[in-house]
């Protein structure tokens, strides 16, 4: 395992990447969290098996807070963040799971960069531009507002953490929801209802590469009913998997399941890179 930091335009970005020669997956986390939510990810086979490369975005974790906040912390430009960390990981093709925030973020990378060859999505409804997006797309959760509030108060910290993790989730975490630069919610929120970057919706109806769908079973977020009925390109498996019991965090929470499920994928995304190498990615429909 190596640790290391990348310079990037907005910020200096951490990371943990076990090298290796196995087929490369990134790993984002969600809004106010960091890459240490993936340790079980990082502790299973899958880490003999496959490149784990997870970083701390912007403004969260063991990164620097983002240079221009304003165009950080915004979906592009958290998106370009990401993109400049794979330049300088020199990486050809890659798988990307996303989780919440970082699932969004998956989305808007796969439109515009020919290297992601697949994405899972953890949590994350693709949505539409705007509000009416953004009100099809998630449940009706009055906590969901924590999620792009600036500043926190300690009871704030505690329903994040609750609505991330459930009861029994890492108690060190909370401190992870306190490190995140209180700007980054606000902005990338207003960023959200603004219209900031692409239609997520029309990506994963339109784009090809292989698009995995995974969510608890009591997803407090995203509308599951409306996960299930887009039309999407691509859709792996041919269904969206929901893992009975788990909440917003099932690689966390139900670890072995969704290990299983995210080695499937990175197998077949694997073969589909390198079908695609020989002749071609053809990325939309």
């Amino acid at each position: 395992m190596v640790y290391g930091e990348v310079e990037c335009s907005q910020a200096r970005i951490a990371l943990s990447d076990t090298q290796g020669n196995g087929f490369p997956v990134l790993l984002l986390h969600g809004n106010s969290n960091a890459r240490n939510v993936f340790f079980r990810q990082f502790q299973s086979p899958l880490a003999q098996r496959y490149r784990l490369i997870a970083i701390d975005l912007p403004g969260h974790g063991q990164s620097g807070n983002a240079r221009d906040p304003q165009a950080g912390y915004t979906m592009p430009g958290l998106a370009d963040t990401v993109a400049e960390v794979l330049d300088a990981l020199a990486i050809e093709h890659l798988a990307v799971v996303g989780w919440s925030l970082g699932g969004h973020i998956g989305i808007e990378l796969i439109e515009r960069d020919p290297r992601i060859a697949g994405l899972m999505i953890v949590g994350t409804p693709p949505i539409s531009r705007g509000i009416l997006g953004v009100l099809r797309g998630f449940q009706p959760n009055t906590d969901l507002a924590l999620t792009t509030r600036g500043r926190l108060r300690p009871r704030d910290v505690d329903r994040f953490f609750r609505m991330c993790f459930g009861a029994r989730g890492p108690q060190d975490f909370r401190a992870l929801i306190e490190r995140t630069d209180w700007r980054m919610r606000r902005i990338m929120g207003r960023g959200i209802m603004a219209g900031l970057g692409v239609d997520q919706k029309y990506v994963v109806e339109h784009n090809r590469a292989p698009l995995a769908v995974v969510n608890g079973q009591n997803e407090p977020f995203a509308r599951l009913e409306y996960l299930a009925g887009l039309n999407y390109a691509n859709l792996w498996d041919g269904r969206c998997h929901v893992i009975e019991k788990a909440v917003h965090a099932p690689f966390l929470e139900a670890p072995r399941e969704f290990n299983a499920l995210l080695g499937r994928f990175l197998d077949d995304v694997a073969a589909w890179a390198a079908a695609g190498a020989a002749g071609g990615l053809r990325r939309h429909a």
